[in-house]
């Protein structure tokens, strides 16, 4: 008797990350018993129809050698976020960029740039960068620095039992 495949048992297959082989999705068809060309085909779809967002690496920063992490948080106008973003999301740099609602009067900040570096001074450089980049319209910034790493996973499924 053939075994179905549903969309739950591909995700389970992904939770725990790829193969670190140069055919990591073969590797994984195989184990469902599809073909890769099914495999990529499905994924295309949970991804366009919202249900998986992304399929990325999540590298250690801290054991690259990138000790001093910090979110760069930055206070602009609303109207001009979203182009401000985009400018400072494709920063070298820069590893992820987005808009965040404003927790006034407390938390004035909307956009916020995750950046890595070696040392803290080498985050505080880069920092200068994005606040060069934003010119007059950042009305305040600051930077929240990393301690450890509070998550490395992606969605994990329960069991069906």
């Amino acid at each position: 008797m053939t075994q179905t495949i549903d969309d739950r048992d591909i995700i389970k297959a992904l939770q725990g990350g790829l193969p670190i082989t140069k055919t990591p999705y073969v590797e994984i068809a195989d184990a469902l018993g599809l073909s890769e060309t099914d495999l990529v085909s499905r994924l295309e779809v949970l991804k366009s129809t919202g249900v998986i967002r992304r399929i990325a690496a999540a590298p250690n920063h801290y054991k690259l050698g990138m000790n001093a992490n910090g979110m760069t948080v930055w206070d602009v106008q609303d109207d001009l976020v979203a182009a401000l973003g985009a400018k400072v999301g494709a920063l070298s740099f820069v590893t992820h960029c987005y808009e965040r609602p404003r927790a006034l009067p407390d938390w004035p900040y909307n956009l916020f740039a995750m950046v890595h570096g070696t040392s803290r001074e080498e985050v505080e450089e880069k920092r200068l960068e994005i606040k060069t980049l934003l010119g007059s319209v950042c009305r305040a910034s600051d930077t929240l620095y990393s301690t450890r790493i509070l998550k490395k996973t992606g969605l994990r499924l329960r069991s069906r039992e």
